[in-house]
């Protein structure tokens, strides 16, 4: 009878077993997760900076006709050339007094998630084409 149950012991895990392995998983998840929630916090910075491009892509398209010379609206930008945000973000309409120098486009993240920390490395003095201003604005500067 003692030998029937041996062999019935030697199938499966032991609770000492499964409590490490149950321990690496935990560590293994405590180090990922906080990755994987940055990487996506940062995915909401670069859905402004598209929406920016996008803009400047459709200014592009915009200016490529002769009669086209102001600056023209976010409105008249989606007529033309259906011109969308991603997500909740919101844009200001192009500013540039004389497009053939320079013209301003604003894009912000109102998801309020894009990380403070990345906000700061992409500032006006390090990066003065394409900066945030600190408040969420991603600020696209377009020159001649």
């Amino acid at each position: 009878m003692l030998s029937k149950m041996r062999k019935m012991d030697s199938k499966g895990f032991t609770l000492i077993e499964l409590m490490i392995v149950i321990a690496i998983i935990g560590i293994l998840a405590a180090i990922a997760i906080p990755n994987f929630i940055a990487y996506r916090n940062k995915s909401f910075c670069s859905r402004a900076e598209s929406d920016a491009q996008a803009i400047a892509a459709a200014l592009g398209d915009y200016f490529a006709i002769p009669l086209h010379v102001n600056t023209p609206t976010l409105a008249q930008l989606n007529d033309n050339n259906g011109v969308t945000l991603s997500g909740n973000n919101t844009a200001v309409d192009p500013v540039g007094a004389n497009p053939n120098i320079s013209v301003t486009i604003q894009v912000t993240d109102e998801s309020d998630r894009c990380p403070d920390d990345y906000q700061r490395v992409m500032n006006s003095t390090d990066s003065p084409l394409g900066y945030w201003d600190g408040s969420n604005t991603y600020t696209l500067i377009l020159r001649q």
